[in-house]
């Protein structure tokens, strides 16, 4: 009767345990002040052009003769043909508006997109990965059993990522199916150049695959020899989705935007994934509101790229601070330059939920945990640079001085 593949998830979603953990904390603690570092939300507020939209929506809503009702179930052609135009056009990526569907979010389109594969192909990850690209192959039934012993499962082919190739995929050696990448990656914050990008992209021309580009996070970028979009390397439109968000862009994460990117060349078994994706998202999504779609509209104003970027320099000013504190106070940290995300070793031996407790009970600060990511995320954390200044100096502060090991 019911999806057994459910009961093959080992535990609680990895966040949901976190804030389990600080919960707990806080009940023992009423007096303690947090600093909650751990899950990558944002903490500055909308921005004034943004909500200005917002508001003149939510009139227009007000009156009958600018009602809307249901939105159009792939998106709203205002937002469409603005992002095509900004997000691609303007870097040269041959990306039409049809061939963007809006949706409620990244987490979803991420969790989402492996409906319109077979239920035997190979997905290979990258490891530490966002557990959302397993956890929903697993609710599928694809990813085969798990060994608590390694943390893997026996059908998902692992890329790892590790100091040692600098925190970069190599290609897997078997041949996969679907590849996810993310980058800049979450969570370790590293990202590769644009060069290496085009072998991804020649390697799945090569083999058939598909690769799932999550790319959440591009408007962080600082080096120019990254790319923002998978469609800036060639052949690109033969073999990649892209998946993007508002959410650490534009500070979405509590209105919730995103849309995804299917280009009409991309084909698998004579198939378009283009017309497939559409079917999936008409029958089972009714459409991001109008309100919020046009919120995303003000996000490519004049104004709104103002704004946004001065939320983005105050994150990644948080970034670099943390990672030069950390630094300064001896941990081996890598990320803080093109994500807004730390990724740090912990000290010794210590094991990342060791030190996670560590950290909230003598520190009173949230982190997360490595191996939530997957098996070799062991012995590192993650923090995000979504606080506030204050609280992030605060964070270091307490972090330098208080003895974790």
């Amino acid at each position: 009767m019911i999806n057994t593949n459910y009961q093959k998830l080992p535990g609680s979603y990895l966040f949901s345990t976190i804030a389990k953990k600080v919960k707990e904390y806080q009940g023992q603690h009423p007096d303690k002040e947090i600093i909650r570092l751990g899950i990558g939300d944002v903490t500055q507020p909308i921005a004034p052009s943004i909500i200005a939209a917002m508001h003149q929506a939510v009139d227009e809503m007000g009156d009958a003769a600018t009602f809307r009702g249901y939105a159009p179930d792939l998106g709203y052609d205002f937002l469409r043909e603005t992002i095509a135009k900004q997000d691609y056009q303007a870097r040269g990526c041959q990306i039409a508006a049809d061939e963007i569907f809006v949706s409620d979010g990244a987490k979803s389109d991420s969790g989402n997109i492996q409906e319109i594969f077979a239920e035997n192909i190979r997905i290979a990850v990258c490891d530490p990965v966002y557990p959302v690209y397993v956890d929903s192959n697993v609710m599928a039934g694809r990813c085969g059993t798990y060994d608590e012993k390694t943390g893997m499962w026996s059908d998902v082919i692992y890329m790892p990522c590790t100091r040692e190739n600098q925190f970069v995929p190599a290609f897997p050696k078997e041949v996969p199916d679907l590849i996810y990448l993310c980058l800049p990656n979450n969570p370790s914050g590293t990202t590769i150049p644009k060069s290496a990008l085009q072998d991804w992209v020649d390697y799945a021309n090569r083999n058939g695959a598909v690769i799932i580009y999550d790319a959440a996070y591009e408007a962080y970028i600082t080096e120019s020899n990254v790319a923002h979009s998978i469609y800036e390397c060639e052949g690109a439109r033969t073999c990649a989705i892209e998946i993007r968000s508002f959410s650490k862009n534009a500070g979405f994460t509590g209105v919730r935007l995103g849309f995804t990117v299917v280009p009409k060349d991309l084909k698998r078994d004579g198939v378009a994934l283009h017309g497939m994706w559409a079917r999936r998202h008409g029958t089972k999504f009714n459409g991001a509101p109008y309100i919020i779609q046009r919120a995303g509209e003000a996000v490519y104003s004049t104004e709104g790229q103002k704004e946004i970027k001065e939320q983005i320099a105050y994150y990644m000013r948080n970034a670099a601070t943390i990672k030069k504190g950390l630094l300064d106070a001896g941990y081996e940290v890598y990320g803080g330059v093109n994500a807004p995300y730390i990724w740090l070793k912990t000290p010794g031996q210590m094991t990342s939920w060791a030190f996670f407790d560590a950290l909230l009970e003598k520190a009173a600060v949230v982190g997360t945990p490595g191996s939530g990511f997957g098996p070799s995320g062991e012995g590192y954390f993650r923090l995000t640079a979504f606080g506030s200044y204050e609280n992030t100096q605060k964070a270091l502060e307490r972090i330098r001085t208080t003895p974790l090991s």
